[in-house]
């Protein structure tokens, strides 16, 4: 094997974990709460891979004979949040929790912003992204001040009219932000949201988004790919989520279907070792919204596309998928779900119909991938590759 395609279904959880509770989740679903409520939804393609045939999903029916072999993976980390699940996937357990500021940023750490940024700050609160521009989103446009908030998750977000403020500037002030908020104020990330519209119901965020991570702390299984000589491509928001450690080539996407596209674009290339894609349209545009309809229908739109990406795959590449949290649209709140994330696996070297079971760390899709392609392997996270190859 000389390539993996590794795509994260942002957010698609299915099923609250052991320890959700502590996490203030309860009865969450993501997958399983969509399907409840919208029973029509069409999803054949990650049925065959086995989707519903994953130990304990009792929200939809499995298949008789699955094409792909299929788990799920608890979380060790402490966090429910992009980085703490992609760091751990890639073999980087996350401890002790990213810090929060449930109730905004300290003045010293917003006059130093402002200090450094020549701009005034509105906002420095915990808000939905929608909620805030609806809010402030007039007089930024009218002042030229920055919307600065946060969210129970470890952001520092950074709101601004692409009219009004260029994305140059944005992504500079993002930059200061990330010299701010390090040591004792470390925050996971720092996020450029630019925004567009004439007022107030008609803002709409931009795809020029940016993430701002923190390095991980500990060489992933990135790294170690990069380092044996092989293409770690990024592809969405993966190159930001790892602050660009381990990336070898990196293309941003508009939405999930440009993610889709690109994906394939690279799977067509002459290229060895990963292809590892997000997909954040699920959690972005609808888990944070409580949109269940549109969540169920981007989770019908990138299942019709699979049939597409399975055949573009090469005789030796292996196509994974799976997600990274939870965000259940039918849940309180607009935070993301502690949950279980699915596991689908696909290849023609690779056996059909294989029960992963429950896997103890997301680290273990990590292991897997390092061992599939001959690298170094981190020290989390347990191979299940002898389990899947023919």
């Amino acid at each position: 094997m000389n390539r993996v395609v590794w795509i994260v279904i942002d957010s698609v959880g299915i099923g609250a974990l052991p320890d959700s509770k502590k996490f203030g989740d309860e009865g969450v679903n993501t997958l399983g709460n969509i399907i409840k409520t919208h029973k029509d939804i069409k999803i054949p393609n990650l049925l065959k891979l086995g989707i519903g045939n994953i130990d304990e999903v009792d929200f939809v029916e499995g298949v008789d004979s699955p094409i792909g072999c299929f788990g799920k993976c608890e979380e060790i980390s402490q966090g429910k949040d992009t980085t703490t699940g992609h760091w751990e996937m890639t073999g980087v357990l996350v401890e002790t929790p990213f810090k929060t500021f449930e109730n905004g940023f300290p003045k010293e750490i917003i006059d130093e912003f402002e200090k450094r940024t020549g701009r005034k700050v509105v906002g420095n609160k915990p808000a939905s992204g929608t909620a805030i521009l609806d809010e402030y989103g007039e007089h930024q446009m009218k002042t030229g001040d920055v919307i600065v908030y946060t969210s129970a998750d470890s952001v520092f977000q950074i709101a601004a009219h692409e009219e009004i403020i260029p994305l140059d500037e944005l992504y500079k002030m993002c930059e200061i932000a990330r010299e701010i908020m390090m040591g004792d104020n470390a925050v996971a990330r720092i996020i450029a949201r630019p925004y567009i519209g004439k007022g107030k119901g008609e803002f709409v965020r931009t795809s020029n988004r940016r993430d701002y991570s923190l390095n991980p702390f500990e060489k992933t299984v990135l790294d170690n790919i990069k380092e044996a000589g092989l293409d770690v491509i990024g592809v969405g928001k993966i190159e930001d989520i790892f602050n660009g450690q381990g990336i070898t080539e990196a293309i941003h996407t508009k939405d999930n279907m440009d993610g889709v596209d690109q994906t394939i674009n690279y799977i067509n290339k002459e290229n060895k070792g990963l292809i590892f894609t997000n997909l954040v349209d699920f959690d972005s545009k609808y888990g944070h919204r409580r949109n269940v309809k549109g969540y169920k229908e981007a989770i019908e739109e990138f299942d019709a596309r699979i049939p597409e990406i399975i055949d573009a795959l090469k005789e030796d590449d292996i196509l994974i998928i799976n997600a990274d949290h939870g965000n259940d649209p039918t849940y309180k709140g607009t935070d993301h779900t502690r949950e279980y994330i699915p596991v689908l696996i696909y290849g023609k070297n690779i056996k059909s119909g294989v029960n992963l079971g429950i896997r103890k760390s997301f680290a273990d899709i990590g292991a897997t991938v390092a061992d599939i392609l001959d690298t170094k392997m981190t020290k989390n996270g347990t191979s299940f590759k002898s389990q899947i190859l023919k």
